[in-house]
């Protein structure tokens, strides 16, 4: 059956994912979730998750006492940079144009092949869904997300509810398409710095930047991020 059909062995194209886990010690092979991979092999279209709250590291460190926090927080940008330098080597390589999905499920594959033993990628399964951005939250939730028991105002004050309710706004808004989504800011920082900001956009000379914090879930996250707010002020006058 072709990778990219679904379960139910229908012809239609859908969507690729996998799960990326860790594990601290290979000798008794005990993962635990980190992230989601999901792609459209039609297209490369391409949507990568991974951990980055303070209760999610913390439940990595009781299921792995041992992890390395660094290789997870910086595995992000690794794989990014990774993509866009296979897909440029791929174009320079070769006489003809490369399909985008070909190219990305090569370096998927390779990715597979080539992670460190502490980091792999789950089997690769299909999806029907019509919106990457929405399906990668759903899949996260499911596959990866701290489990809550809290309910009400509790629940609804979370980082990922709060990132949910502006990601419902900006569509309603018909800026989706319009604003950055998890950007970088090491170009305010320093080289390697593996935060990102939800949501960013450019207006005329402007640039502005949302994120979504939790005062009482998380409120080291909103002294961490005081720091960053004030190198973008810095490098950036014009921001907000």
């Amino acid at each position: 059956m072709d990778r990219t059909q679904s379960l139910s062995g229908t012809s239609e194209p859908t969507l690729a994912y996998h799960v990326l886990r860790y594990t601290s010690n290979l000798v008794r092979d005990e993962w635990v979730n980190i992230g989601v991979l999901l792609f459209d092999p039609r297209t490369a279209a391409l949507r990568l998750r991974l951990i980055e709250d303070q209760d999610e590291f913390s439940r990595v460190r009781r299921l792995q006492p041992q992890a390395d926090e660094d290789v997870i927080r910086q595995l992000r940008d690794h794989l990014e940079d990774r993509f866009a330098t296979f897909l440029r080597n791929e174009q320079r390589e070769r006489q003809e144009p490369v399909l985008p999905g070909e190219a990305l499920q090569r370096l998927v594959d390779n990715w597979d092949a080539t992670l460190s033993n502490s980091i792999q990628l789950g089997p690769q399964k299909g999806v029907h869904a019509a919106d990457l951005d929405q399906e990668l939250e759903r899949l996260y939730a499911q596959h990866v997300a701290s489990p809550r028991r809290e309910i009400g105002a509790a629940a609804s004050g979370s980082r990922a509810a709060m990132r949910a309710y502006c990601s419902q706004m900006w569509r309603q808004a018909r800026l989706w398409d319009k604003i950055e989504k998890s950007v970088r800011i090491n170009e305010f920082t320093f080289p390697g710095d593996p935060m990102r900001i939800d949501y960013g956009y450019r207006r005329n000379d402007t640039r502005g930047f949302v994120q979504t914090l939790s005062v009482s879930g998380s409120p080291a996250d909103c002294k961490g991020f005081a720091y960053t707010a004030d190198r973008i002020a810095k490098r950036t006058p014009l921001a907000i």
